[in-house]
């Protein structure tokens, strides 16, 4: 049997309400919360701790819920669809929703392949914008993203929503840009910022073959001059229209998928 929860004033209704809005309440308790079958399934491959599911059984049949809760072996408690609907960010998503432990990765946890290939975002503040890159880097299936000066928590949960669960299946590290750039140094990674400047070269004149890092910045000011004055090389995409940049996580693609071209993934 499952302990059941009706009411919307419910410590643990109110505690899911904090860890979705507020920030601080996330990082004091380092918890926060995954909404959507593929997002937690994806989270416990990923080793991510659930300490608590919320099913609500009108919308996600039982022998679904049981798949995931054999997998996690947490405490679960059935909710209404009343409740679900006041609790849930996402209104489109399956009847359940878990709470789970921050992991957060540092430098040295990092494991690599023997010809790496890394994005770094610089001070990404958009959630979408964040979530499309981790998308990007998934698909790439890049070494690791790295996450430079962050200005935005990791667990909002718009960040997990379009990242469709890619928040799980990369492995990320923030840190300060000189934190990053002693970390490049010390593996031997070539960097290529991203910057429309009068010095930077066409991206697709440039081998990638050898260990890389594509460096992004964002859209509104792109990279910093910390960046511009230590990356290896900068690097542009040449524009044909009338305006002179991209979606970052647009240009990310363009970046890393030509690198992973020469390297001939597709073979």
């Amino acid at each position: 049997m499952y302990k059941s929860i009706s009411s919307s004033q419910n410590p643990l209704v109110k505690q899911v309400l904090l860890l979705q809005t507020k920030s601080k309440i996330r990082k004091n308790q380092g918890e926060f919360v995954i909404e959507g079958l593929r997002e937690i399934d994806l989270a416990i491959q990923g080793g991510y701790k659930i300490d608590q599911l919320l099913w609500c059984e009108e919308l996600l049949p039982e022998k679904h819920f049981k798949k995931i809760e054999e997998k996690t072996g947490s405490p679960t408690v059935r909710i209404t669809k009343e409740i679900y609907e006041k609790i849930s960010h996402r209104k489109s998503t399956e009847g359940l929703i878990a709470i789970a432990k921050y992991s957060e990765l540092l430098f040295e946890d990092i494991v690599l392949s023997e010809n790496p290939l890394v994005l770094i975002a610089e001070a990404p503040e958009k959630p979408g914008n964040l979530g499309a890159l981790l998308r990007t880097a998934d698909a790439a299936h890049v070494d690791a993203v790295l996450i430079a000066n962050p200005k935005t928590d990791l667990y909002n949960p718009n960040i997990i929503r379009s990242s469709v669960g890619c928040i799980f299946t990369n492995q990320i590290v923030q840190g300060s840009n000189e934190a990053i750039l002693a970390f490049l140094k010390r593996i031997k990674i070539k960097s290529y910022a991203a910057a429309l400047t009068p010095t930077s070269k066409p991206y697709f004149t440039f081998d990638f073959k050898l260990p890389t890092a594509i460096i992004v910045g964002t859209e509104d000011t792109g990279l910093s001059d910390f960046w511009l004055q230590n990356a290896d090389e900068k690097i542009i995409i040449p524009m044909q229209g009338k305006i002179d940049s991209l979606n970052v996580s647009v240009s990310a693609a363009i970046l890393i998928f030509e690198a992973k071209r020469q390297r001939n993934f597709c073979l």
